[in-house]
């Protein structure tokens, strides 16, 4: 098998780990923020409950979460599900993984903003709610870039776990292409295709960062 056919067989499965990636950012990066939020309550038990959450899934590997949640259905609740969940139980096992991780994230750039802000918001009269959107937030955006960017910077690689379950992306099928060549020709082209796309994403998050630096000369 020529290197032109690997590539062409290699670019199905990117569009499988693109996906990956792409909805994982969507359902963490927003879910993280509720579930920060949540850590950080005034109620024990709500704290509690997010914490626990937190700590199983930075607690425990990426893939068995991943396993786990592909065969809950069946073996917990007895439903058979098709080919087709392999894709969904990634989506919702990435979601989940990356949004405890966003989670404290958001923690740490929420609690490093001054108690002064939330004073100045208080005298000019914003609510709590107004506070948070208004003034917190955009600052606590701008403090945790660097670490959210390292966390994307991963989630491309991580992608390459969803072949616990055999889903079809860029990794599993130079896996099975390896194999059936017996060369290692296939997983060097896919370690290209994760540097290329790693690269990329690297050179939005610093556009993104450069953007709402603060601190420009």
């Amino acid at each position: 098998m020529t290197l032109d056919v690997i590539f062409k067989l290699l670019m199905g499965g990117m569009g499988v780990t693109v996906s990956i990636f792409v909805l994982t950012l969507l359902f963490s990066i927003p879910l993280g923020l509720p579930v920060s939020l949540a850590r950080m309550s005034k109620s024990k038990v709500v704290s509690a409950i997010a914490g626990v959450y937190i700590s199983i899934m930075r607690g425990t590997p990426l893939m068995l979460q991943i396993i786990v949640i592909y065969f809950l259905p069946f073996y917990g609740f007895g439903i058979n599900v098709t080919s087709g969940y392999r894709f969904v139980a990634v989506i919702i096992a990435f979601s989940l993984n990356y949004a405890a991780y966003f989670a404290e994230i958001y923690r740490s750039g929420i609690q490093s903003v001054p108690k002064g802000q939330y004073e100045a918001a208080q005298i000019l009269g914003y609510s709590k709610a107004q506070t948070f959107v208004k003034i917190i937030m955009p600052q606590m955006f701008k403090r945790v870039l660097p670490a959210m960017t390292n966390e994307i910077i991963t989630l491309v690689k991580d992608t390459s776990l969803s072949f616990a379950i055999a889903t079809a992306e860029m990794f599993t099928i130079a896996k099975q292409i390896a194999a059936k060549q017996a060369s290692l020709m296939p997983l060097m082209a896919a370690g290209i295709f994760y540097y290329v796309f790693n690269l990329l994403v690297a050179w939005v998050c610093r556009k993104v960062e450069k953007h709402y630096d603060y601190y420009k000369i």
